[in-house]
């Protein structure tokens, strides 16, 4: 049962029966509180058998509404090949490719619940297809503002499901100034917009805490000693966290915790240069480059959360390089079989690390997360093919074309 949502900076707490975004005093992200002694007497962990693989199966601990599904949730976490206690979250395998999916399917359920018409994100790819497709299963425009060198298959997607789309030459920040320009017209409260973007409403962290729910529940209720997120906004990372407090108070899990461990591209690394100069909140990242589009976010709003997370679960923050990025998602693909997105990649990466430097041992569990399909990625990860797979080569010359319109037989 939802009660109200809380500021996670200053505490005060707000109705959670109309839209809300950030706290109106200090701008602070806010969390959606439930009343979690009562779901604990008629909800347990036992209850979940046999209940659908989505992430609604977790209802319980999610806002009161009718869902918003295309069947996202319960991703398989695989056991590694060539590590005995890694285990690989895909995400990659959820509606639309990625993550995403999860946060848009609870965002999406929230704004129709509460009559929203047309609702806008600035995305650095993932999330805008995510939410072209929630939109469209629930009958409301999606107004999308992404950057122009976003993946192909992330603007190809958005147009056929419909949505609005405004290239933007720029960064995701620079995809956020508009957003707000619109959000300062006299249409945004009159034609019913809302906005959606990372951590600036509270079901998108809702949507990815699932994810924490599913590690517990596929580990058999008990904690990894650790978990490596590729952040760019960090909702994931918020929402995991958030739901370790939860099962706790649900009494489903102890009071152990897995340390948990971002990990960004070297090229827009605003949280790891953070976290290494001790500090509560990132400084904007100038020139923020990587092939990683999902990681390429110069200033997360939720900064100040994820450092917090970092050090209350003793973790820390990983840089991974583009060249270390592509050769972790060939790696993956020939040794797991798991073509991931280069964000996920970088996991793997960041975990080589931590085993080389000792921070985990052999016999550590580790989940690591793919959070989302490299399919998504073939125009950027043609380009960079070339001897040694390196990112400084020249981008592989294409075929010459060949008519063969027709032809089913040999040629």
């Amino acid at each position: 049962m939802l009660t109200h949502l809380e500021c996670t900076r200053c505490g005060e707490h707000y109705p959670a029966d109309r839209p809300q975004s950030v706290c109106p005093k200090d701008a602070g992200i806010l969390y959606a509180r439930y009343d979690l002694a009562t779901i604990k007497r008629t909800f347990s962990s036992a209850r979940l058998t046999g209940r659908a693989p989505t992430m609604w199966r977790y209802d319980a601990v999610l806002p009161d509404a009718n869902p918003v599904s295309l069947g996202e949730g319960f991703t398989p976490m695989l056991l590694s090949r060539e590590y005995p206690n890694v285990h690989i979250k895909d995400e990659g395998l959820n509606p639309t490719g990625s993550f995403k999916a999860r946060g848009l399917s609870a965002c999406v359920t929230m704004a129709r619940h509460f009559g929203s018409k047309k609702l806008a994100i600035p995305s650095a790819g993932n999330a805008a297809g995510a939410l072209a497709a929630y939109s469209a299963a629930a009958g409301v425009e999606a107004h999308i503002f992404m950057p122009k060198d976003v993946p192909m298959a992330n603007r190809i997607e958005c147009d056929y499901y419909g949505a609005h789309v405004t290239l933007v030459d720029g960064l995701i920040s620079d995809c956020a100034r508009k957003v707000a320009e619109l959000k300062s017209s006299d249409a945004w409260e009159k034609d019913g917009w809302f906005d959606v973007s990372t951590t600036k409403e509270p079901y998108r962290v809702e949507g990815k805490k699932t994810m924490g729910y599913e590690v517990a529940e596929q580990l058999g209720w008990r904690m990894p000693q650790g978990i490596i997120y590729p952040t760019g906004g960090g909702v994931g990372l918020l929402g995991m966290w958030k739901a370790f407090e939860e099962m706790e108070a649900l009494g489903w899990i102890g009071s152990e915790r897995p340390k948990m461990i971002t990990v960004q591209a070297s090229g827009c690394a605003p949280i790891v240069k953070a976290w290494d100069e001790g500090k509560q909140s990132s400084e904007m990242w100038p020139n923020a480059a990587t092939m990683a589009s999902g990681l390429r976010v110069p200033k997360p709003y939720g900064d100040y959360l994820i450092l917090d997370i970092l050090k209350k679960s003793q973790g820390t923050a990983v840089a991974a390089t583009d060249a270390e990025i592509l050769e972790a998602t060939r790696h993956w693909a020939k040794i797991e079989g798991i073509f991931a997105a280069p964000e996920g990649a970088a996991s793997l990466v960041a975990y080589r690390k931590l085993r080389a430097n000792g921070f985990f041992k052999p016999e550590d569990t580790v989940v690591l997360f793919n959070t989302g399909s490299g399919l998504k990625y073939l125009d950027v990860l043609d380009a960079r093919v070339g001897a040694g797979d390196s990112p400084a080569q020249p981008a592989k010359p294409k075929p010459a074309a060949r008519q063969i319109g027709g032809i089913i037989g040999p040629y």
